[in-house]
C-alpha cells in the first residue's frame, strides 16, 4: 500500500481554523489547540443564541405592544384577547411595528379590541 503524506490537508485545516478565530482574544487566535477549543465554544453559543434571538424579539414585541395598549387604556392581555374576539389576526411582530410607527392605526385596533371585549 502506498504512503499518504498528510501535510497539505492538515495545514489547510489548521489555517482555516485560525482564519475563523481571527479577532479572538489571547492565544485563541494564534495557538491552534486553543483556537479549536474557542471555535467549539463559539459555535455552541451561536447555535444556542439563534434560538434565544427569537425569544428576545418576542419579549421586545410584547413590551412595545403593552406600552402602546396602556396608552390606549388597556393592558396587554385584554388587548390581545379583544383582538382575538374581534377576529383580527395580526402577529406580535406586525403589531409592535404598528405600535411604534403608526399610533393612529394602533388606536383603532385598541378600539376594536375594546368593543369586542365589551360585547363578549
Amino acid at each position: 500500500m502506498s504512503r499518504v503524506k498528510r501535510s497539505v490537508s492538515a495545514k489547510k485545516k489548521r489555517r482555516a481554523t485560525l482564519e475563523r478565530t481571527k479577532g479572538f482574544r489571547g492565544e485563541a487566535n494564534s495557538n491552534y489547540k486553543r483556537a479549536k477549543e474557542a471555535l467549539l465554544k463559539a459555535d455552541s453559543y451561536a447555535y444556542r443564541d439563534r434560538r434565544n434571538r427569537k425569544r428576545d424579539f418576542r419579549r421586545l414585541w410584547i413590551t412595545r405592544i403593552n406600552a402602546a395598549a396602556r396608552q390606549n387604556g388597556m393592558s396587554y392581555g385584554t388587548f390581545m384577547h379583544g383582538l382575538k374576539l374581534a377576529g383580527i389576526e395580526l402577529d406580535r411582530k406586525v403589531l409592535a411595528d404598528i405600535a411604534v410607527h403608526d399610533a393612529d392605526t394602533f388606536r383603532r385596533f385598541a378600539d376594536a379590541a375594546r368593543e369586542a371585549s365589551a360585547a363578549a
